[in-house]
């Protein structure tokens, strides 16, 4: 064998090796942990269906292929010889000597199987990925709701289909590979010759290839009548689903394409006698000819059949599209409800509605989070990444808050800090939260803290006994706990606090072998070599919270904020969890992710210091989540077992309520009519942010919804008609209690305008005092920042918030310096949120926005200061809540300054 043959076989078995200690590795650090989080059988499951789908898939196609080629091998064929060049010594120089050459005496038993095998191997690869449509088939759960068409269950589409359509094409592919196998044998012995008069085939060449037609129409056959399936789950651009020319047309077409294979098959058997290239050609043309034309009458019928009387044709099938597509995003469980807006704000309103009052929402997360990290980031290494919303019950009050964890980004320390030690060994966690309300700010334009400092301290009893955090959404890379080095805790002044990892997450580097494996794995030798790795030491990794679910349940979609909750003294993390397919019949799909199912079924716990993840079922009606309670009935609990104090912070998914938002805003149309016309698009409104145009988001709120006795934690957001700004509705979703996951829309009157959240920004803009001040900010070395607009619905009427911050150029720290308010007719801003409202039912005006002043007769000085002293009283009832003695010194102001005019 010549050396480069050698050092190549070499490099292969390397690579193989390689390979498979990669795999092997993979597969041990993989099990150790999840045995360390308890999910053992979990792995197992899906590890044994992996093994079990690959060594049946692999041995399948082996057999398959090995048959095949050598069927080609000893199939009887005209050899003809093949001329090989090479020099020979004793010739002269130049001239080449030609030889016969035998392809028989070739090792094909080698060549055949080993070829098979390694084709086998990737199609069982391939394969084994397909783990979940096997698990699923296997233990799937019934909707209990039929497709209009055929009768058949949605299951059958969620689960079935796509496994009979993985059978279809893995069939499809063995096909191609046994026949460009087979093709490459009959070339080398000589079975296959092109000349001048196109291909010869030898008689046992034609044979077999006759069989592998037969079997590819055959399977065409299958994929015909799975194609019928298949048109109720495609978009036929008049409604996803079946249509008219669906039914009547296409799937009549496709039945007798399905026949017409079985006959191509059938010709194609006949000819292994016949030998000739009559019939397989005849199949060919039978089967792709008609295929031409079903391809072609059903545009034709739909143009000029169909078209003309499009409504009335398709009624039935935008009805169906309608009432799937409604139960696919769980738009039938929205409760409609009006909303006349006649109301008017009073200071009985505002009285009766205290609670929603004082939760207005003044801080944006961006702004807030700038000041999270000026304020209480306390080192460098330290960050907040995003800001979360929740309500706590804090001094007796059920109030809404804005939180985030302190995490440790070891990025951020100084580049001669950033050594291995510290990386893996001192810097292993990030300390405490971060804790302030909604609604107030300090005289600086601060945001009032609940919860500051390191170690964590609180002003309204905020109680955190496990301040650590090990596991977030910034703790990227590996650790190592228990070993020879103390872990840094927290800063003290001018010392630090040192730790040791008390919790029961990691995988024990106790012993040499696993210290070589993870090395190995994680291609870091100093595991291996340090003598800080004892044998106490364990390993965390996979620490951020969304990669430590998806390891464990990878068949959930995760919405993007997880957010953290303060419970019993500890920091838990809390994930929605969602159920998708693409699979049901005639429910549309959405555009960004291309779905058109979605339960929000599983609620994920995490412990910010111990790693523990806990899955509890939030929805278990859904047939999708019940099917994998059967697959892995040791992962999932029900929702009853959340501890309490959890319990209380589970909140409706702003990525759920996006999507069925979004859905809503043309399946609100269940009439087929309306439906067809698309006369009553919804969209989301438009708002300022930063100084361009975007589609409002979702907000969380505090709020005493219509008709309800006590205020409730809602996910809310006004819908605008489409290409228009003025409102014409707005969702609310209930989170708190046994009304968790009730969704509501309440309809204004369409006759009437209502003031959308895109031309309150206008009027903010065209009043004469704030443009002034805003263009005097801007242009003093300064930058305002406009903050979301908020609609807050209050009884029957409605009130529009919005603050500004202001930020000087070289400060990162944004200050509240304005709030505005609007009731619609009228816009009104302060510095403080106290005389806001007062203002907007005709009182004094906020100094921020008051007119130009003007020479006036002095009133009586007992007059004036009868009339500022019910000022100030009516100031205090706002500080105090107290909105019904604001509306008596209110009205006795008015009266002290009537009284006053008089005189004068």
């Amino acid at each position: 064998m010549r050396r480069p043959s050698l050092l190549l076989l070499v490099g292969l078995l390397l690579v193989v090796v390689l390979s498979a200690v990669s795999a092997l590795t993979s597969f041990v650090v993989d099990w150790l942990w999840f045995d360390s989080l308890g999910f053992t059988a979990v792995f197992f499951t899906i590890w044994r269906t992996e093994a079990l789908v690959f060594a049946g898939a692999t041995a399948l196609t082996a057999v398959l292929l090995v048959v095949n080629g050598l069927v080609a091998v000893r199939m009887p064929a005209r050899l003809r010889g093949i001329r090989l060049m090479r020099r020979d010594g004793g010739v002269s120089e130049g001239l080449p000597v030609f030889v016969e050459f035998n392809p028989d005496v070739l090792p094909w038993r080698l060549i055949v199987p080993g070829l098979a095998g390694v084709l086998a191997v990737f199609v069982g690869i391939a394969q084994a990925a397909h783990w979940q449509t096997f698990l699923r088939w296997l233990d799937a759960v019934p909707f209990g709701r039929t497709d209009p068409v055929f009768g058949n269950d949605i299951a059958f589409y969620v689960f079935t289909l796509p496994l009979y359509e993985l059978v279809r094409d893995w069939g499809l592919l063995i096909v191609f590979l046994a026949a460009a196998m087979a093709g490459g044998v009959y070339w080398v012995r000589g079975g296959i010759q092109v000349g001048e008069r196109g291909p010869r085939l030898a008689a046992g060449v034609t044979r077999h290839i006759s069989i592998l037609l037969a079997v590819f129409f055959l399977l065409k056959a299958v994929d015909y009548a799975l194609q019928r399936y298949g048109l109720l789950l495609g978009n036929n651009g008049v409604v996803f689903g079946a249509a008219y020319t669906d039914v009547h047309v296409r799937l009549p077409l496709l039945t007798a394409l399905g026949a017409l294979s079985l006959l191509a098959a059938g010709l194609c058997a006949a000819n292994v006698k016949r030998l000739g290239f009559q019939l397989p050609v005849a199949a060919v043309v039978l089967v792709f000819g008609a295929s031409l034309i079903e391809s072609i009458v059903p545009s034709v019928f739909q143009t000029y059949r169909v078209k003309p009387d499009e409504l009335r044709l398709e009624t039935p099938y935008i009805a169906e599209n309608i009432a799937f597509t409604r139960y696919g995003f769980a738009l039938d469980r929205i409760t409609s409800k009006p909303f006349p807006a006649q109301g008017a704000l009073t200071p009985e309103v505002l009285a009766a509605n205290d609670a929603t009052i004082q939760n207005i929402r003044w801080w944006d997360p961006r702004p807030l989070l700038d000041s999270y990290r000026q304020l209480q980031e306390i080192r460098l290494y330290y960050d907040f990444k995003e800001i979360d919303i929740d309500r706590y019950t804090l001094e007796g009050r059920y109030q809404q808050v804005m939180l985030s964890p302190r995490e440790l980004n070891q990025s951020r320390l100084p580049a001669d800090a950033q050594t291995w030690i510290n990386q893996r060994f001192k810097f292993t966690h990030g300390y405490g939260v971060a804790m302030s309300p909604v609604n107030r700010f300090d005289a600086e334009g601060l945001p009032h803290f609940y919860v500051k400092d390191i170690p964590p301290a609180s002003s309204v009893g905020v109680r955190i006994d496990r301040a650590a955090v090990y596991f977030g959404e910034e703790t990227r890379g590996y650790v190592v706990v228990g070993g020879g080095t103390t872990e840094f805790d927290y800063p003290k002044g001018q010392e630090n606090v040192y730790t040791t990892y008390q919790g029961r997450d990691g995988v024990s580097l106790g012993s040499l072998w696993r210290r070589a494996l993870f090395a190995w794995h994680l291609g870091d030798l100093k595991l291996l070599i340090s003598g800080n790795v004892t044998a106490t030491s364990r390993i965390l990794f996979r620490r951020l919270i969304q990669d430590r679910i998806r390891r464990i349940a990878p068949f959930l979609a995760l919405d993007r904020d997880p957010y953290l909750v303060v419970n019993d003294g500890r920091l838990v993390w809390l994930q929605d969890a969602y159920t998708t397919s693409d699979g049901v019949p005639y429910s549309q799909l959405t555009q960004q992710d291309g779905i058109n199912y979605i339960r929000n079924s599983v609620k994920i716990a995490v412990d910010a210091y111990e790693g523990t993840a806990t899955f509890y079922i939030s929805d278990p009606d859904d047939p999708i989540i019940r099917t994998y309670q059967r697959i892995f009935p040791m992962l999932f609990r029900p929702l009853e077992t959340i501890p309490a104090g959890l319990h209380e912070h589970l909140r409706y998914p702003e990525d759920l309520f996006l999507v069925q938002a979004s859905t809503y805003g043309t399946y609100h149309m269940t009439d087929p009519e309306v439906f067809y016309n698309k006369e009553d698009l919804w969209s989301f409104p438009q708002e300022s942010s930063g100084g361009t145009a975007a589609a409002m988001q979702p907000y969380y709120t505090i709020m005493r919804l219509p008709g309800e006795a006590h205020e409730e934690f809602i996910l809310m957001l006004p819908m605008v008609p489409n290409g228009r700004d003025n409102m014409i509705a707005w969702l609310a979703a209930r989170c708190d209690g046994a009304q968790y996951g009730t969704l509501i829309e309440y309809a204004f009157p369409k006759e009437k305008l209502i003031f959308g959240p895109a031309q309150i920004e206008a009027r903010i803009d065209q009043e004469t005092t704030i443009s002034q001040q805003l263009s005097l900010w801007n242009q003093t070395g300064s930058r305002v920042i406009r903050g979301n607009l908020l609609v807050i619905p209050i009884d029957d009427t409605l009130l529009y918030v919005e603050p500004l911050y202001l930020r000087a150029e070289k400060r990162e720290l944004p200050e509240l310096k304005r709030v505005i308010a609007s009731a619609g007719d009228r816009v009104v801003m302060s510095q403080s949120v106290e005389p806001l409202l007062a203002s907007l039912f005709g009182g004094p005006a906020p100094v921020a926005v008051a007119a130009p002043a003007v020479a006036a007769k002095p009133a009586p000085a007992g007059e004036a200061g009868s009339a500022l002293q019910h000022y100030r009283q009516a100031l205090e009832a706002v500080r105090r809540g107290d909105w019904r003695e604001f509306g008596a010194e209110m009205d006795a102001l008015r009266n002290a300054l009537e009284a006053g005019g008089a005189a004068r």
